[in-house]
């Protein structure tokens, strides 16, 4: 594999970030506003030049990055897109993030790009091909990347392992890190009936890098990851186990749909710091 290490420049992720939308960076260039972090959704950004990259070029010297994509079609059956991991590459080089994401997720088929992330059959099959994949992914960026597990409407019958399971040995098997999206647990527990308490448990959290929190749209017998409304006081209540198990994994909040102001993400960044510090706190007397 080829080098893994981030660029020696790149700031650290740590604490608690917000995602970077286009109506607050004007907000970023003139205020420079409390926050930890910023996450760029990548595939917003990968053509060369244009106002909105020279604004990014301006706020990364203030800000550590990082990057969420959503195209890398990590458990699709095309080949992998090398045109698109090239132009994610060369956007790394430019602004240099200190981590890198996508989701177990497919989102092409035949060549036609859906813009979805369609979840996976969970089989040893489906495992061993996503976690190839993956290698090739690393192999061709020369980093680890983080891979996030998705919120999902439906399953597959003939699956035969566990998501929880699913996520654990791709991370082994494909050398990957792991982002935990806390909402997407809730969200999928409550559309499948599993418990969301107990997939918590079961990840491997040395692996996990990144933490997602975000807010759910209630629809007539399911919920939908919208990432329309603040956190959840369930989520709250799962992000709080999670935290209890490593709380010094850096957290995030989503907002993509309805934004508010940024004020009102700054809060919700707070209130996730809020509980990652006592949750620091508590293991560090419990260490004593």
């Amino acid at each position: 594999m080829a080098d893994l290490k981030t660029s020696n420049t790149a700031r650290p992720i740590a604490a608690t970030g917000i995602g970077l939308r286009h109506c607050h960076i004007q907000d970023f260039l003139q205020h420079k506003p409390a926050v930890a972090w910023l996450e760029i959704l990548a595939d917003n950004h990968l053509e060369a030049g244009g106002p909105v990259k020279q604004a990014l070029e301006i706020i990364r010297q203030d800000y550590a990055f990082s990057f969420h994509c959503v195209g890398m079609s990590l458990g699709g059956t095309d080949p992998l897109d090398v045109a698109y991991l090239k132009r994610v590459g060369k956007l790394i080089q430019s602004l240099e993030p200190g981590l890198v994401s996508d989701h177990l997720s497919f989102s092409s088929v035949h060549g036609r790009h859906y813009h979805e992330l369609l979840p996976l059959p969970y089989t040893e099959e489906s495992l061993n091909h996503v976690c190839q994949r993956i290698l090739q992914v690393q192999d061709y960026l020369g980093r680890r990347i983080l891979v996030e597990n998705p919120s999902s409407y439906f399953t597959y019958q003939h699956s035969t392992i566990d998501e929880w399971e699913f996520m654990a040995a791709m991370a082994r098997q494909a050398d990957c890190q792991l982002l935990l999206d806390v909402n997407n647990i809730y969200v999928s527990a409550c559309n499948h009936g599993f418990d969301a308490q107990y997939y918590v448990e079961q990840i491997p959290c040395a692996q996990v890098h990144e933490v997602h929190l975000a807010g759910f749209d209630t629809r007539e017998g399911y919920l939908l990851d919208a990432h329309n409304n603040p956190v959840a006081a369930e989520v709250w209540q799962l992000f709080g186990q999670l935290m209890q198990q490593a709380p010094h994994i850096p957290a995030l909040i989503e907002w993509d749909n309805d934004i508010p102001a940024l004020a009102v993400l700054q809060e919700q960044a707070r209130q996730a710091e809020h509980i990652r510090q006592c949750r620091q706190t508590d293991h560090a007397m419990e260490m004593a």
